[in-house]
């Protein structure tokens, strides 16, 4: 189990998938150390022995650390002198639940990529192992890590954009507009795969990302969702295309489109918030530009570390002056060292934030697999409206 002595050094990182030819869990171990307060130590990297063991050098994971298997890596760090501090999990959705309980139960933090697990069944008891354990539990929604999508929240908390009426939030793509699954496409054969991926493919995959973000700026507690998903593409098992519109309890709308099957269209990820004094637009593919509109006066830019009107946690979320562009791996460790500072705390026996965190936790990630649960049942109900609140869902 992790020491609870206080830390002076480097947190020690364990690596559970990210196996030659992954794309996510490079970025995990780049970003987990670009702020060098942690340095991978240990991996299971496939759930094929042979390449995990092969892959280890790519990280440079010494042979002792390269474990076969991640029920391998949990036994034995448990009982080394120096185990691991945390674990991030990058591996296809259906397996997360297995991986981050046993890791979790073990006394062992926990960065878990999204969407949480395979159906809200095992997110919810995911959840009460968690409770139990004490463990610090991230997940990555990385948007909410870029520095002016921090600033956005902050303005909407602070009162700046008046009380929030909508919220308009879209994750666009066009890769799967072919069936790549049918080529073996690695990436692409997971996520269409119902046994792999879950309930929903576009919207577990990237509709989960569009929603967290608009929940994140604005903090509106959802009250129902109503949907419809397609399946474009024929012969695809899981949606390639959907829309959804939350009624939030103040009384606001929201709306969620996500599509895999939008020609030209790569990465499009984008939201923009109404209020009674202002509104606000933020673009993923531009993410050093913040746009604040208010009828009568000229349009507002707010750039990444552009001044001294962003707020603390834009700030505090730059590592490069004005100009120098910030993006993807960066957004990512912002949600790591967030959640390092809350594993520093737990290590030193004091207490931390569990729940109204600035990075997302299990509590959001659950909150996610009620989103993807709810949008499968009001599409089958021909968009009718279910009802969508978590009772334990960030304030």
């Amino acid at each position: 189990m992790p020491t609870n002595a206080p830390l002076n050094r480097k947190l020690r990182m364990g690596l559970v998938g990210g196996g030659q030819g992954a794309f996510i869990g490079r970025v995990h171990a780049t970003a987990a150390v670009l702020d060098n307060r942690a340095a991978l130590v240990a991996g299971a990297l496939s759930s094929d022995p042979a390449k995990a063991k092969a892959s280890a050098p790519d990280y440079d994971i010494p042979a002792d650390r390269a474990y076969a298997s991640y029920q391998e890596m949990a036994e034995a760090e448990k009982k080394r002198p120096d185990p691991v501090d945390f674990v991030s999990v990058a591996t296809p959705n259906h397996t997360h639940f297995e991986i981050a309980k046993t890791f979790a139960e073990a006394g062992f933090n926990v960065v878990c990529d999204k969407p949480l697990t395979f159906d809200l069944a095992q997110a919810e008891e995911l959840l009460k192992v968690v409770e139990k354990s004490g463990v610090v539990f991230a997940v990555t929604h990385n948007y909410t890590g870029y520095p002016l999508v921090r600033q956005a929240r902050e303005m909407v908390l602070n009162g700046e954009l008046g009380e929030i009426n909508a919220v308009r939030s879209c994750y666009i793509q066009g890769w799967l507009r072919t069936r790549l699954e049918s080529d073996d496409q690695k990436q692409a054969k997971w996520r269409t795969d119902p046994k792999q991926s879950g309930a929903a493919g576009c919207f577990g995959d990237i509709g989960t990302h569009a929603y967290n973000l608009g929940r994140f700026i604005t903090g509106l507690q959802p009250k129902e969702i109503s949907c419809l998903l397609k399946v474009f593409e024929g012969g695809r098992a899981l949606d390639d295309y959907g829309v959804a519109a939350v009624r939030y309890e103040n009384g606001a709308l929201g709306t969620v489109t996500a599509s895999q099957i939008s020609h030209g269209r790569e990465n499009d990820l984008f939201v923009e918030v109404d209020g009674t004094k202002a509104a606000l637009e933020w673009h993923q593919e531009e993410p050093n530009k913040l746009i604040v509109r208010k009828n009568g006066e000229p349009h507002r830019i707010y750039t990444r570390n552009g001044g001294p009107y962003l707020g603390q946690a834009a700030g505090a979320s730059s590592r490069l002056p004005s100009g120098h562009p910030e993006a993807f791996f960066e957004a990512f460790a912002n949600v790591y060292t967030a959640a390092y500072d809350a594993m520093v705390k737990r290590a030193g026996k004091e207490k931390f934030e569990t729940t109204d965190t600035i990075y997302p936790n299990v509590y959001d990630g659950v909150e996610g697999m009620l989103f993807i649960t709810q949008c499968v049942a009001s599409s089958k109900d021909n968009g009718g409206w279910v009802p969508f609140r978590h009772p334990k869902s960030r304030k």
